[in-house]
């Protein structure tokens, strides 16, 4: 275990409610038949209110459903409208894939989630395809369209590809169609974590990505938001926001506040390891004050401002699409 002592206090969780994804991006799964766990080991809907409580009487604030696809859990309503009920939960959130979005952006929002970030890496439908092994691009775009009628504070989310296939040449156009449907665009290093290790050398690194996007820019300065994670934002011609999540070429250790718990009750203090705390026998006897110890428990084995994050060898061990980027 990890033991260098973090200088943050934990305020956020990232909840994986589900290891299952209806897509198989290249930088996420190596394929689409790469199992899954067994039903036996999966929470259940009604205990993720159960985490949030323990997690809340330790600190936590924000609270970020993410999977797998957390949408196609068929009790996600369910699940964000209880977590959305917990004393102590300032903000909820969801990042999706899109693809089940444009029938549960209305009740997502009536549930009590705010903000979503939605997952768009090419707008050609045939690269599109071929980077999410499947997806159809028209489903993500009318699940955008359906997120900005909802109401919701929305992001877009490009994980940026060099290579063969890649989508360097359509980060301006991204841009656009995010700020059409009064998003946030934000560009992202690919990680080495997971499969994302096996095709670092994809990697465009962030200066490249502002190249691309320079005629888009009022200036050079970029500033994070208060209590909203990694993203840097710089300010783009007409008032807009660009954002970039640079895990590569500029980690984001630093400060960081968040943890991450599993869809069979791993509580995770970092990304880019395999360590965690089993809570989830404490989360099945609704022990709330069992998963606040967990937290500490893990909280105290979270790396400190110098790990190098995605850039440390354990990433590569790292199962993405179960951990919950």
């Amino acid at each position: 275990m990890l033991s260098t002592a973090p200088r943050a206090e934990p305020r956020a969780a990232r909840l994986s409610i589900t290891d299952r994804c209806d897509l198989a991006c290249v930088y996420c799964r190596p394929h689409r038949r790469d199992g899954h766990l067994p039903a036996e080991r999966r929470l259940a809907a009604a205990y993720w209110s159960t985490v949030v409580r323990g997690l809340t009487a330790r600190g936590v604030r924000r609270i970020r459903i993410t999977g797998g696809e957390p949408l196609v859990h068929p009790d996600v309503i369910e699940i964000t409208r209880a977590i959305a009920s917990v004393d102590g939960v300032e903000d909820l959130a969801i990042t999706t894939n899109g693809t089940q979005l444009a029938a549960l952006a209305g009740p997502l929002r009536e549930a009590g989630v705010r903000r979503l970030n939605l997952s768009i890496d090419s707008l050609d439908p045939h690269r599109f395809f071929r980077i999410t092994r499947g997806g159809r691009l028209s489903e993500v775009l009318a699940g955008l369209e359906a997120a900005r009628r909802a109401g919701f504070e929305l992001k877009t989310n490009t994980v940026v590809l060099g290579g063969e296939d890649g989508n360097e040449d359509e980060l301006a156009a991204i841009a656009e169609l995010a700020w059409a449907h009064e998003a946030t665009p934000r560009f992202l290093e690919l990680m080495s974590v997971g499969e994302g290790a096996r095709i670092r050398g994809r990697i465009v690194p962030y200066a490249r990505v502002r190249q691309h996007l320079a005629h888009l820019l009022a200036d050079d300065e970029v500033a994070r938001d208060a209590d909203r994670g990694p993203a840097v934002y710089a300010r783009a011609r007409g008032g807009r926001r660009l954002g970039f999540i640079t895990g590569t070429s500029d980690t984001f250790c630093s400060g960081c506040d968040r943890l991450r718990v599993s869809s069979d009750g791993q509580l995770r203090p970092c990304l880019a390891t395999q360590d965690s705390v089993d809570i989830s026998q404490a989360i099945r006897d609704g022990d709330v004050d069992a998963i606040g110890e967990g937290l500490s428990a893990a909280w105290a084995v979270k790396p400190g401002d110098d790990w190098g994050g995605c850039t440390e060898a354990s990433a590569a061990s790292v199962d993405m699409r179960a951990t919950g980027g």
